[in-house]
């Protein structure tokens, strides 16, 4: 082990983040390519899953370092990374909030993608984020928003009332997606107000088969819905929020023959 086990170490390395990854890289694509991404710029990608948005960056000569909680996913990422021949990209262990192997003022480009949102103590993730990107470099985070209409933000929102209520002193991760909450995380690691802009983006979730299936992937693969569902079989309620999911996803998608369903975020950009 790498660290010692953490509940958000223990909940991303649950599952297979991968499975769910796979319906999310064509639009993982479509963000890094409004990046402005150069080759050579030096850029971490936090939270990065197995590279849905590391792998373009890289694509685009960027040399990157990906940082994720779950070992699972890190080893994931490196066998992507080889088996596409990029040399230019890597993937560590690693905690966001406390960066504590990489050195202040390392990187032009800081990107985290519904990642170091799930990360506890958000004023330390924004801390650390901070001190890792240079002089005149930029952040990019991509958060759900609480209470979006749109399937994440749905997702999470059913999930939890199935769930037993979090632990004393729990932040949610949804306050990511709240502007004041933001500026006052960011203000307080030492950005000026006028330096964090916002913007509504969209995701989309492509799979090529119906949503029932979909759900089933989140269902078995995705830490927060599998902890769900496990609440909801000790209390007799997994039909019902297997009906719910289904519902949600069928009602959301807009595709015949496949699944194709979009999420809101906010766009979240910091110039240091």
């Amino acid at each position: 082990m790498t660290a010692t086990t953490n509940p958000n170490k223990a909940l991303w390395e649950k599952g297979d983040f991968t499975r769910i990854a796979e319906a999310m890289r064509d639009s993982g694509e479509a963000l890094v390519a409004t990046l402005g991404v150069t080759p050579g710029l030096d850029v971490l990608d936090l939270g990065c899953g197995d590279g849905t948005t590391a792998v373009p960056e890289a694509q685009l000569g960027a040399n990157v370092l990906g940082v994720d909680i779950a070992e699972n996913l890190v080893a994931a990422g490196n066998a992507r990374a080889e088996q596409l021949g990029l040399a230019n990209l890597r993937f560590q262990w690693g905690d966001a909030t406390d960066l504590k192997d990489l050195a202040d003022d390392s990187f032009d480009l800081v990107v985290s993608i519904f990642g170091a949102m799930f990360a506890p103590r958000p004023f330390d993730v924004a801390k650390e984020v901070v001190r890792v990107t240079r002089p005149v470099g930029r952040i990019v985070m991509g958060n759900w928003i609480p209470n979006d209409p749109t399937l994440v933000a749905q997702i999470l929102r059913i999930s939890s009332s199935y769930s037993p209520p979090p632990p004393e002193g729990f932040v949610s991760p949804m306050t990511w997606g709240v502007e004041d909450e933001v500026i006052e995380r960011f203000t307080a690691a030492g950005v000026p107000k006028e330096r964090i802009s916002f913007e509504r983006d969209t995701y989309r979730f492509n799979y090529p088969g119906p949503p029932s299936e979909l759900v089933a992937e989140f269902r078995g693969y995705y830490g927060p819905t599998m902890n769900a569902f496990e609440a909801a079989a000790a209390n007799g309620r997994e039909a019902d929020l297997q009906a719910e999911l289904e519902t949600l996803f069928n009602e959301q998608n807009t595709s015949d023959g496949a699944t194709s369903i979009r999420a809101t975020f906010l766009r979240v950009t910091v110039q240091r």
